[in-house]
Order: structure tokens, then sequence, then C-alpha cells
């Protein structure tokens, strides 16, 4: 992806983040006992998916912008995921959702050349 390109893309991929944050969180909400009940996470997904959904019908996707805003997505899934388990360790261990995490932060940073070295 161009420079030009992802800044124009910036606003679609914190939307993903935010979506896959809210829509781990609906799911521990309604069926996880660790956490307690809230009817904001639902709230808050159903808010990011139609300001996802609004964004997407206002201008289409670039190409290669798909594949990183699905990472964005899951970034935000296992990362709150992460979050839970640091949290409530009686859920079990967050190495694997960390890790996981990690990759797809690293591979969205290369996809959209923020590790690019530039000479300066």
């Amino acid at each position: 992806m161009e420079k030009q390109q992802l800044k124009a893309e910036r606003k679609t991929l914190i939307l993903s983040v935010i979506t896959g944050l809210c829509g781990y969180g609906t799911l521990t909400v309604l069926f996880s006992s660790y956490v307690t009940f809230s009817i904001f996470p639902v709230l808050a997904f159903a808010m990011a998916l139609y300001c996802l959904y609004q964004e997407y019908m206002r201008k289409p996707m670039a190409v290669g912008v798909p594949a990183v805003a699905s990472a964005c997505f899951f970034v935000g899934v296992f990362g709150y995921a992460a979050l839970l388990r640091a949290e409530y360790p009686a859920m079990g261990s967050n190495f694997i959702p960390l890790m996981i995490t990690l990759a797809l932060l690293f591979w969205v940073s290369y996809k959209m050349g923020i590790t690019d070295k530039k000479a300066v």
C-alpha cells in the first residue's frame, strides 16, 4: 500500500480494531461467568459495526485493505482476550493470544510500510 492510500484507510483500520474489541467483549459478557453483565459492550459493538458499514458504503476499499482490516479485527479480538486473561488468571494463560496479537501487529506494520527504513 502507498502512503496516501494508508492515510485514507486509517479510519477503516481503527474501526476494525474497535469492532474486534467490542465483539469479543460482547461474547465475553454474554457467555463468561468471570465477567459481570453489562449492556455497554453490546451497544458499542453495534455502533462500531454500523460505523464500519457506513465507512464501507461511503467509499470502496482499495486493493489490499480488506486483508489488513481483517488482521486489525483479529488484533482487537486477541488483544482483548489477552487482557482479560491477564486480569482473570483463572480463565487460562494469555500467552497464545498475546503471541497471535504481536504476530498480527508485526504483519500489519509490515504491510502498512511502518517498518520500512528511510534514508535521511
